[in-house]
């Protein structure tokens, strides 16, 4: 017996020895990323183990997934880096699970289906008979991530489905969980350090205020991985999250905790000097007041914006603005004459179902007047232009009729009595949030997912979650 256990022993540090040394050589050939695999795989082990000590390691990664320190690739393998290996990882334990125990029935609700997931994948189907006819100019000047077919099924439809797998997997980590509550812990410290990170850079980047709030410095924050847009709409979803959750918690640590991350938020939000932002900010506030109107509330608010109006720098003022009196056009930064009405007759090419995703690449406007009669650029600036465009009128009423049952079911989850007070003013800031991602989208942004969705994301697997435990009980 004691002969058997030394073997099983040394067997155990010996093999232990041999991953060390193969390790090491690995990082001394291939450098930091051997370092951050091998870490990524071990990481998978745990997950295996628990898949939902990876929907807490995804919660904190992905409102950071396109920070300059997270890696693009691994190996010289792009795609091959630590969130998509988490990503991968979690899901096959979370299936693994689910086939044991009889719980992948309502994995996969019907509504994300056949009312969002269905029509993205037929606008990427019939988007990718078109790659060959994308202008040369977004080729010539790198505006593009992909070359061909295959590049565009992974940069226009495999990359946005990642956004919907992570919040089915919140889901059902949240269906499996007695206290869904806890999940607010790792959102929280990642919203933190997203705000955090904008705060620090603008900060050791010694820049004016007026010159960020310039129309000539909006691309300044794209080196922390996204432009000063979408980043205001990821702080201004984040806002309402949190002022709704605030207003429900009944922990005094916990409140301490979200006023402490609202100033946060507010702070980074008004460094993008994003004015779609700013106004899903404003709508987010005028929802708290209605929803919850109260002498209290509205003394609360009225002195709380009555010291932020006085203490805002006068470049955010400047920026509101833009435009002011020189026109309409002026005031939507060239979107109306350059971008909007060049691209309003291209709908008519295939009013119904659309010209496939990104259809504004090999569209006739940018063909014939791209970078001189139009802006070359790979995006409208206008989401439901976007869907109408990509997806025509079909699928533009399928997305806003999908976001519709969503915000539905965040409301009767907001009122749900049965939940966690702090669940349901959670639930609550999702659906403000959602309202104002919504209005904002009509100056920016995309209604298929992108990284500045991550927390819209993870509210909607949340509410996936809650819903399967009612239906449970």
């Amino acid at each position: 017996m004691a002969a058997a256990q030394a073997r099983q022993t040394f067997t155990g540090l010996a093999g232990i020895a041999l991953l060390g040394v193969f390790w090491g050589t690995v990082v001394a050939v291939a450098g930091v990323n051997a370092l951050i695999l091998c870490v990524s795989l071990i990481g998978c082990a745990f997950i295996l183990y628990d898949f939902r000590i990876g929907v807490v390691l995804l919660i904190l990664l992905m409102p950071l997934a396109t920070s300059p320190l997270m890696p693009r690739a691994m190996l010289g393998i792009t795609g091959l880096n630590p969130l998509n290996l988490l990503l991968l990882g979690t899901l096959g334990s979370c299936l693994l699970r689910g086939l044991s125990d009889g719980s992948l029935r309502g994995f996969l609700p019907r509504p994300l289906l056949w009312l969002f997931i269905v029509p993205i994948l037929a606008a990427g189907a019939l988007g990718a008979q078109h790659v060959g006819e994308i202008v040369p100019a977004f080729h010539a000047y790198n505006l593009l991530q992909f070359q061909d077919v295959a590049g565009y099924a992974l940069e226009m439809v495999a990359k946005p489905m990642t956004m919907v797998i992570f919040a089915l997997l919140v889901g059902a980590a949240v269906s499996r969980s007695g206290q869904p509550e806890k999940f607010l812990l790792p959102m929280l410290i990642s919203i933190c350090a997203a705000g955090l990170g904008v705060i620090a850079y603008v900060a050791q980047s010694d820049i004016a205020l007026h010159q960020l709030a310039g129309s000539d410095s909006r691309e300044f924050l794209s080196t922390l991985g996204m432009h000063a847009n979408d980043q205001g709409r990821l702080y201004a979803f984040a806002y309402a999250l949190l002022l709704f959750t605030w207003a429900e918690a009944k922990e005094p640590a916990l409140k301490m905790a979200l006023v402490a991350s609202m100033a946060l938020m507010v702070t980074a939000l008004v460094l993008t000097f994003s004015r779609g932002a700013f106004g899903a900010f404003l709508l987010v506030n005028l929802l708290f007041l209605f929803w919850r109107r109260s002498v209290k509330t509205l003394i609360l608010f009225g002195l709380t914006a009555s010291i932020a109006l006085f203490a805002l720098p006068t470049a955010v003022y400047d920026r509101l603005a833009t435009g002011d009196g020189e026109g309409l056009d002026a005031i939507s930064a060239g979107r109306i004459d350059w971008l909007w009405l060049p691209l309003l007759p291209e709908v008519m090419r295939s009013p119904v179902y659309g010209s496939g995703l990104g259809s504004i690449l090999w569209s006739q406007p940018m063909r014939v007047g791209g970078g001189a009669n139009v802006v070359l650029t790979t995006h409208p600036h206008n989401a439901y232009l976007q869907a109408l465009l990509d997806m025509g009128a079909l699928g533009l009423l399928m997305l806003c009729a999908y976001f519709a049952h969503v915000c539905w079911k965040f409301w009767k989850l907001g009122a749900d009595p049965a939940l966690d007070p702090a669940m349901r003013g959670f639930f609550q800031g999702a659906a403000a949030g959602l309202l104002g991602f919504l209005a904002a989208s009509f100056t920016d942004g995309s209604l298929v997912p992108r990284p500045e969705q991550a927390l819209l994301w993870l509210a909607i697997g949340m509410m996936y979650g809650q819903l399967n435990k009612r239906l449970a009980r």
